[in-house]
């Protein structure tokens, strides 16, 4: 990833905020530096350069270094550009935050409709209902259950592992590792299997808290049709997120020959698998070779709030991930294991409910888009969002004047460890149909202002009124 590129990830929703912009961004640049996230000694962009990424004025980012370098936080000399000054001092209880994009797409913002996060909108009621049995099931208080499960409670490892073994991939209890949601499964996995310097293969583009935590663990991410001696691959082959796409079972076999042949650890996340609108779709990775690390989570086709997530893999691998989780957490929480335990038999029939919902409000946004904008998509048979492409626009730089107009949406080169997709926008369908219209209207707004811009034709926009 580009310095720019990062920059621009680590700024997020900067302009989000009352008051001139230049005083927003230099806030948000102030707090990078104050945290750490931009070290004494780091060059930032040129003041242009910098204006056209975020679609601004020049003398919006003028005057926004001008006031850091007011306030001794940045030094600014001709002909050597603007850096962050030495000796920074940070403030108390600082803390650098190593996933911006999270940060920044994840937390709800006043007034801004939020279109960048795949998550469920609310729970079913049967989550409700889980945890009314989940507490009846809870251990005595003279039991002696200390409540620790640092591999996962085991009524939820046997109902995830009888879950296996019915779709045909043999699996016992001991093949399983409860996580705090998917995301931490991957995280486990980049600390078990990636060193730095690593080379991790990905599909392009990609999940982006993939990328996340394979940066995060100082790898090297590549194109998966160009491992290069790649340690670990990274696929979600069912409803692919963010293009919607599954593979076929002829293309599933050929990835898990070619890791097996170049011993390459293969990992499916199998997240999205749940969410397919018109039929089964082909079987996990696993059903090819045992020893493929498998993701799986309830986030998707329950509710978010539902931190339940597992590994299935070998025995000896799950041993190995127990002993770095159990450092970080000492296991997850009983409760929510307890509730997934009470959902895990009922995820077909949940899965399929879920994806009529998401395919109706899919149909829906499809039909909005067309109707009111020039972008281009391809409607998809499963999964959470749309992959468009806005013809002549920097994703990137629209995304900061969408903001602006009240939505948020996350640009394409965000999930591209190629560094392409520029021109794209990953837009989730998971919004009630109301909700979704709005963000069309208030996107079609963003967009007729950024033609008004220049934004057509290939340019970017090269001024906004401050």
């Amino acid at each position: 990833m580009e310095p720019i590129d990062r920059l621009i990830g680590q700024l997020g929703r900067w302009s989000a905020g009352r008051g001139p912009l230049y005083l927003l961004l230099a806030d948000r640049l102030g707090r990078l530096i104050d945290s750490g996230q931009l070290p004494p000694g780091t060059p930032l962009p040129p003041d242009r350069t910098l204006a056209e990424h975020l679609a601004v004025g020049r003398g919006t980012v003028v005057n926004a270094y001008e006031r850091l370098r007011q306030e001794r936080k940045v030094e600014r000399h001709q002909g050597r550009g603007t850096r962050v000054a030495p000796a920074v001092p940070v403030l108390p209880g600082a803390v650098p935050a190593i996933n911006p994009l999270f940060v920044n797409y994840l937390e709800p913002l006043d007034g801004v409709l939020p279109l960048a996060c795949t998550a469920p909108h609310g729970p079913p009621p049967e989550l409700i209902t889980a945890y009314e049995r989940a507490l009846s099931r809870l251990p005595g208080v003279d039991s002696g259950d200390i409540g620790y499960y640092p591999l996962g409670h085991i009524a939820l490892r046997e109902a995830l592992a009888c879950r296996y073994t019915e779709a045909g991939v043999p699996t016992t209890a001991e093949q399983i590792l409860v996580t705090t949601g998917g995301q931490q499964a991957l995280a486990l996995l980049a600390r078990l299997f990636v060193g730095p310097g690593d080379t991790v293969a990905v599909q392009v583009p990609t999940y982006p808290g993939a990328l996340e935590v394979f940066r995060d663990a100082a790898a090297a991410v590549v194109p998966l049709d160009a491992p290069g001696g790649a340690r670990l691959a990274y696929v979600n082959p069912t409803n692919h997120n963010p293009t919607g796409t599954t593979m076929s079972t002829l293309v599933r076999r050929r990835i898990v020959e070619t890791a097996v042949a170049q011993g390459i650890q293969l990992i499916d996340d199998e997240v999205q698998a749940g969410l397919s609108f018109d039929g089964d779709p082909p079987p996990g990775l696993a059903a090819f070779a045992p020893d493929v690390l498998t993701v799986g989570s309830l986030s998707k086709v329950v509710w978010g709030g539902l931190r339940v997530g597992w590994i299935r893999a070998g025995e000896a691998d799950i041993a190995r991930l127990a002993r770095v989780k159990v450092i970080h957490d000492l296991g997850s929480a009983a409760l929510e294991q307890l509730a997934a335990a009470e959902l895990v038999p009922r995820l077909d029939e949940l899965g399929r409910r879920r994806a009529e919902v998401l395919k109706q409000r899919h149909d829906h946004l499809c039909a909005a888009l067309r109707s009111a904008l020039p972008w281009t998509f391809e409607e998809v048979a499963g999964g959470q969002c749309l992959w468009v492409r806005l013809p002549g626009c920097d994703a990137s730089s629209f995304a900061q004047l969408a903001l602006r107009h009240g939505v948020s949406v996350l640009p394409g080169g965000a999930l591209d460890a190629s560094g392409g997709s520029e021109d794209r926008l990953r837009l989730p369908f998971t919004a009630p149909p109301e909700e979704l219209t709005e963000c069309v209207r208030r996107l079609t707004e963003a967009w007729a202002a950024w033609r008004q811009l220049g934004g057509n034709g290939g340019s970017r926009v090269q001024a906004l009124v401050v």
